[in-house]
């Protein structure tokens, strides 16, 4: 047997189980009705390990046999090492019977707010063994930590360039501008207009430039549009939110996060007729060269929507 080699093949294992089974038994026979194989089988065995390790293990006594010097030093490593394997046995059939796991999440704050959390309150009740961390960062970043290997799972807005990535469709998003009834009333009779020119004066609240909602519609707003307003530009979504029901000007949420507002009256939509934005997916993405944990499938499978 190769001292070098760390490498130890099911044959080689076996010997050891053998090994092990007679010096516990300190008997030929006792170990050949345990391990239900025949006695010369053990005794040829036994003799196997010791050409290979070449060493004596054991030395034959009036009662069977007993461990030599060497014997005991081997026997002390493979009774550990027989018992590291039972424990990581004992382990993954814990992790199976108790649903034990993780999921590492990435998501920008207003994604995992509004789409994120709520699904995964749902998935922690029914799955309390699973750990979860959740890395809020924008859905840049959140791209690169997928890339990375940092994160199992990233909700972003479906990117353009899907190379590398596996997508799970998490639905879909619709931008749209919205303000207090107050405001819009006040506006209307402040600047002399109708719904029609609502911009025309208007404190228009935008995402700052270096957010991805901001980035696309920025892509249908036109400049005209954008000089008859004045431009506030605010960090996060529930703050731009909050402006809005405030009554501090039009702001360009996403519907979905505005329901009950929209529901309640306190906030209405004022899109102009003439900017139709398209609405944009969401996808839970997966590093496609990574095997997802049965837990992480789980979650895509049946929480996910």
């Amino acid at each position: 047997m190769n001292n070098n080699n760390t490498n130890i093949n099911h044959a080689t294992l076996n010997l050891y189980n053998i090994f092990l089974t007679v010096a516990q038994t300190m008997n030929l026979s006792a170990a050949s009705k345990r391990l239900f194989i025949s006695q010369p089988a053990i005794s040829k065995a036994v003799k196997q390990l010791e050409n290979e390790l070449g060493t004596t293990l054991f030395f034959r006594n009036s009662r069977g046999v007993q461990l030599t010097e060497d014997g005991e030093l081997l026997y002390s490593h493979i009774f550990n090492a027989f018992n590291e394997i039972a424990t990581g046995e004992q382990l993954l059939n814990s992790r199976k019977e108790l649903g034990i796991g993780r999921i590492r999440f990435g998501a920008s704050n207003t994604l995992c707010k509004y789409i994120l959390l709520p699904r995964l309150q749902k998935y922690v009740r029914r799955n309390p063994h699973i750990s979860i961390s959740i890395n809020c960062q924008s859905s840049l970043h959140t791209r690169t930590l997928i890339d990375n290997r940092d994160i199992d799972i990233g909700l972003i807005a479906t990117p353009d360039s899907q190379r590398g990535l596996k997508l799970y469709s998490a639905g879909s998003i619709h931008d749209t501008f919205v303000a207090s009834p107050g405001y819009i009333k006040n506006l209307l009779l402040r600047e002399n207009t109708d719904m029609g020119n609502l911009f025309h004066g208007a404190n228009l609240m935008l995402l700052t430039r270096d957010n991805v909602t901001r980035t696309y519609v920025d892509s249908y707003l036109n400049d005209i549009m954008l000089s008859q307003t004045t431009l506030m530009e605010i960090g996060s979504m529930d703050l731009l939110i909050e402006f809005a029901k405030t009554g501090l000007g039009i702001g360009c949420v996403i519907r979905e996060f505005v329901k009950s507002e929209l529901e309640s009256g306190a906030l209405m939509e004022v899109t102009p007729p003439n900017l139709n934005i398209k609405k944009r997916e969401v996808s839970y993405c997966v590093n496609s060269n990574i095997p997802l944990s049965s837990a992480a499938m789980d979650f895509l499978d049946n929480y996910r929507l």
